[in-house]
């Protein structure tokens, strides 16, 4: 199984509360969120590639020792991620495995994993959250599972669940996805994101949506997911935060 984690981006809705850094490299529980992750996966027996751009340095430290393929996006702030997920597609590190694709900023846990695994006779699915459907960014409208609606404008009734930022490919459905990823990169759709590939096909092809309603996740778009991330990681270790901000820079 192989896993890619889009970090390339600069998080300008989070940049105004915390450091000139990747967001990624917040400090959740005395480690980098982007290492925890990787770590995960690792333990999992998952092949890990991590595609940087934004002061990319700085997560090729936090990730250093660990076994991951890094791919460099240098146009970041020109292509969206899906021209980041490209750039690992072109350097061959796709094969026709089962795949998960996950943006990096997501703390997610081993019971979403675990979940995950449960579901792989699926060709594709995404990971939505039913809890959240009044407090999210982005969000997905479903019928019987299904994804029908998608946007951060959804009015409340269209809405279903919160997307997560996760989503799984089958071994099958991987050459579909890379086939209709290069598809929009030739059409110049370089201001995409990675996802959008999907979306695309869902005239086509049903795209499940996986409920993972009571478990915790939290992408770090805004200072207030950053400190629920804390807050949780504080009662799960019982080593309790202030919510402040903490880095690993140099």
């Amino acid at each position: 199984m192989k896993a890619f984690l889009l970090a390339a981006g600069k998080g300008s809705r989070i940049s105004k509360n915390i450091p000139n850094i990747p967001k990624c490299t917040l400090d959740v529980g005395g480690q980098p969120l982007i290492a925890r992750t990787v770590e995960m996966l690792l333990q999992n027996d998952i092949e890990v590639t991590v595609i940087v751009g934004y002061r990319y340095q700085e997560i090729i430290r936090v990730l250093e020792g660990l076994p991951v393929h890094i791919v460099h996006n240098p146009f970041y702030d020109v292509t969206n991620s899906i021209g980041s997920l490209w750039m690992a597609e072109n350097q061959g590190l796709f094969s026709q495995e089962d795949t998960i694709v996950a943006n990096g900023d997501v703390y997610w846990s081993q019971e979403i994993l675990d979940f995950m695994k449960t579901q792989k006779d699926e060709d594709l699915y995404l990971l939505g959250d039913s809890d959240r459907v009044r407090d999210g960014d982005y969000f997905f409208g479903t019928e019987n599972g299904i994804l029908r609606r998608y946007g951060k404008e959804l009015t409340l009734p269209e809405r279903s669940c919160e997307y997560v930022g996760i989503a799984w490919l089958s071994a099958v459905f991987v050459p579909v996805f890379l086939g209709r990823l290069n598809q929009m990169i030739d059409d110049q759709c370089h201001g995409k994101w990675w996802e959008d590939a999907i979306y695309s096909l869902s005239a086509e092809h049903a795209v499940p949506v996986k409920d993972i309603a009571g478990m915790f996740w939290a992408e770090v778009d805004f200072i207030e997911d950053y400190r629920r991330i804390l807050d949780y990681v504080g009662e799960q270790t019982g080593i309790k935060t202030n919510g402040s901000i903490t880095t690993f820079t140099d």
